[in-house]
């Protein structure tokens, strides 16, 4: 199921932080690093978990690879997610209930 690759890849603090650069804009992995204490072996490892989980594509140019969020794998998040909004306005309605109740 990719949904427990996706939440598995964005587990770890490093991914989510690479993610999150990545979500800003394209970037190659040593700018990626910029900021970050991070061996280039390391980039690599959580670059192909992101991509792995459809998260992360990668675009060869000669020799660099620039790499980008991949709006397939916030697809299969924003699938997921719905699910679980259409049941919290009711329970915001049951609470007000009980609230109003205890008045």
């Amino acid at each position: 199921m990719i949904e427990n690759d996706i939440f598995k890849a964005l587990g770890d603090p490093t991914r989510r932080a690479i993610f999150e650069k990545l979500a800003g804009g394209g970037s190659n992995a040593s700018a990626l690093r910029e900021g970050m204490e991070i061996s280039q072996p390391a980039m690599s490892q959580h670059l192909s978990v992101l991509r792995a989980a459809k998260l992360v594509r990668e675009e060869r140019q000669g020799r660099f690879v620039n790499y980008e969020v991949d709006p397939e794998g916030l697809e299969h998040i924003a699938r997921w997610l719905q699910k679980y909004r259409n049941y919290w306005p009711a329970r915001i309605d049951a609470l007000k209930d009980v609230l109003k109740d205890m008045d």
